[in-house]
């Protein structure tokens, strides 16, 4: 009778505390319930009539959601003394739910910490994304360590030291997060890069905006609306070109040539000169060489003479030019605006026009300079000048045909 009393009582013990347990486990899926329902419906209503933005981002990255299972698990918690024989198994596994919920509320917290940055002005001076991504990996590897340490009964300090043991392999796995973090400051520290900025990376196929900056990744989107995405460390590896400068002058460089014949390059007679001068562009400056050749005499009486003074009706075509650019609306008179001739090859004579439109946007800096272009190439043949083109079908048949007749 004694061993089944001793049976039945421990049968009874037991009882009690599965049921104990369950009751338990009923209050805090209640609480969950309420918490889920009714506290979340209450802070939601909190936050859509608050004016502070920080916390319309907490709440879009779900950090209350993810903090509200919270509540059961310390309840639970709390109520593991009423089930002694459980206290053990119980309080392991509240740890480490509590664990895995704050480390994953924490996460959240720091990218809606990063979005709400990423709204100021100074997030395009100094992004902070590739460190968010950093200390989000830390919060990571350390859960892990704890959860670790619940499961093996050590402490995570102990965890901790064990890993220098394992300092090579680490290194080797977080290669590309160690290079991305050393590269992230670098790129902040020197103002290298900023999100907005136009970027020319030919290697990678890059030639862009830049659209983000993260820890491994840099992401341009390209003018063809293709996406390139480039390490964070190659950025300090290898050379690019940012054309931030260009934008924030306000003014953007046009530096095109045009080809000039050489065979029709020759001196003014004094009827195209006559003509020449009638052209307000051009008016002054024939004048005043007018009057510095009326004073260089020539060695011989010959007006013909070679070693005379004489204006080119290239070299007057290049002033032309000049002034045409110093009195357009679209280009910058405070920057540099020249025409100049560069060394002559195959193609003929370049004359380069070097200046700078007075704005950075792409289509009207293109009509600018298609427009000065087209006026140029107009008025080449008012100078008596030809522009060279390559000959092209239509030319070798029609030499053909002349050849014939």
């Amino acid at each position: 009778m004694d061993k089944w009393h001793t049976y039945f009582d421990s049968l009874t013990h037991q009882g009690a505390n599965w049921a104990a347990f369950a009751i338990l486990v009923l209050v805090a899926l209640f609480a969950w319930w309420l918490s889920k329902h009714v506290l979340s419906r209450f802070i939601r209503n909190l936050v859509s009539k608050t004016r502070i933005r920080f916390d319309d981002f907490l709440f879009s990255h779900k950090v209350f959601d993810r903090l509200y299972p919270l509540i059961p698990v310390l309840i639970i918690h709390a109520g593991r003394l009423f089930i002694p024989r459980y206290t053990l198994i119980v309080e392991t596994g509240v740890n480490l739910l509590i664990v895995i919920i704050l480390s994953r509320a924490l996460t959240a917290f720091t990218r809606s910490l990063s979005d709400y940055y990423g709204t100021l002005p100074v997030s395009r001076l100094h992004p902070v994304k590739g460190y968010v991504q950093v200390v989000n990996l830390i919060i990571y590897i350390m859960a892990t360590i704890t959860v670790i340490g619940l499961l093996t009964g050590r402490s995570p300090w102990e965890l901790i030291a064990g890993l220098g043991a394992l300092t090579a392999v680490l290194l080797l796995i977080f290669r590309d997060t160690i290079l991305g973090l050393v590269a992230s400051v670098q790129i902040a520290g020197n103002d290298m890069v900023r999100v907005g900025d136009w970027i020319e990376m030919p290697r990678y196929g890059a030639d862009g905006d830049v659209i983000d900056i993260a820890l491994h990744t840099v992401k341009v989107r390209n003018w063809d609306k293709t996406i390139t995405f480039i390490p964070t460390y190659k950025l300090i590896e290898d050379s690019f070109k940012n054309w931030r400068g260009m934008t924030q002058s306000g003014a953007r460089r046009v530096k095109r040539a045009l080809y000039v014949d050489m065979t029709s390059i020759r001196f003014l007679t004094k009827e195209t000169l006559e003509n020449l001068e009638k052209v307000e562009l051009l008016r002054e400056y024939i004048r005043e060489r007018k009057r510095e050749v009326s004073t260089d005499h020539p060695k011989e009486n010959d007006p013909q003479t070679i070693n005379k003074r004489r204006l080119t009706n290239v070299g007057t075509f290049r002033i032309y030019a000049e002034n045409y650019l110093k009195n357009h609306p679209f280009i910058r008179q405070d920057l540099t605006c020249m025409v100049r001739q560069l060394k002559p090859g195959p193609e003929g004579l370049p004359l380069e026009v070097y200046a700078f439109a007075n704005t950075t946007d792409w289509v009207n800096y293109e009509h600018i300079q298609a427009n000065i272009f087209d006026h140029l190439l107009s008025v080449a043949s008012f100078f008596n000048l030809n522009v060279f083109q390559k000959p092209g079908s239509h030319d070798l048949r029609a030499l053909q045909f002349s050849s014939h007749v």
